[in-house]
């Protein structure tokens, strides 16, 4: 049976960003005797799933961790054909986000993508930037290590200008500096392919995080999967470091 999305009566648990890492692609198209790339292109099917469902339950931001900086490390063909649907993706989707008022946001190390993969994500970026239903988050080249990395360099060269002090840095300057610093951190985080790890994704983000790990992968996820996490994030008790009372 389908599981309907929340209704407005139980929209007060529906969390505002929800994260999520999207594992298993490689391993459900070896279950099926297929090439990793059909994984893939199965998985970027559950992406346009995800982000449908996501708008109808009124999720304000998703961010989905589609390519990590060790991602770099698998064989060239991999990511040939990784690259290659995600010049789809910003081809074929632009019109869909705009008409369903969707921003597109991408986070990570644009140095290492291609050029004309840079200049369709801030013609995206640029197309999408006034739409407000929703805003998706493509955490793309990244890892958290280095986001952390480059934002304490930041703060460091600044300081050596003058332009700050030592005691300017706090938690928020280093908010500031991270690729993130114009969105709310995540509410909830998703793990698909039955993993209970992180994988150096959102590492300061994730502090007080509530997180939902999925013994299925991210191929087969869809809307059910994605209402049963909302249920599951609004059973808890967020307490942010506090006692319990």
């Amino acid at each position: 049976m389908s599981i309907a999305p929340l209704t407005t009566s139980e929209d007060t648990a529906v969390p505002v960003h929800v994260a999520i890492i999207m594992d298993g692609n490689g391993r459900w198209a070896n279950a099926r005797g297929k090439p990793r790339s059909m994984g893939h292109k199965a998985g970027a099917e559950a992406v346009r799933r995800t982000l449908e469902s996501a708008a109808d339950n009124g999720i304000k931001y998703l961010t989905l961790f589609s390519f990590s900086s060790e991602n770099w490390k698998r064989p060239a063909s991999e990511i040939a054909d990784l690259m290659g649907l995600l010049r789809l993706y910003l081809k074929k989707e632009v019109s869909t986000l705009c008409e369903k008022g969707i921003r597109l946001r991408v986070i990570g190390d644009r140095s290492r993508l291609a050029e004309d993969i840079v200049d369709a994500i801030e013609d995206v970026e640029r197309r999408t930037a006034d739409n407000t239903r929703m805003t998706l988050v493509l955490a793309l080249s990244y890892g958290s290590r280095d986001e952390m990395t480059m934002a304490a360099r930041t703060l460091a060269e600044r300081v050596a200008k003058g332009e700050i002090s030592p005691e300017d840095i706090d938690e928020a300057a280093f908010e500031a500096a991270l690729y993130t610093h114009d969105l709310p951190d995540p509410d909830l985080l998703i793990r698909t392919s039955g993993e209970k790890r992180i994988s150096n994704f959102l590492l300061w983000q994730l502090a007080y995080t509530e997180f939902v790990f999925l013994d299925k992968h991210w191929p087969d996820f869809n809307a059910d999967d994605l209402t049963h996490a909302i249920k599951e994030y609004g059973r808890r008790e967020r307490r942010f470091g506090t006692s319990h009372t």
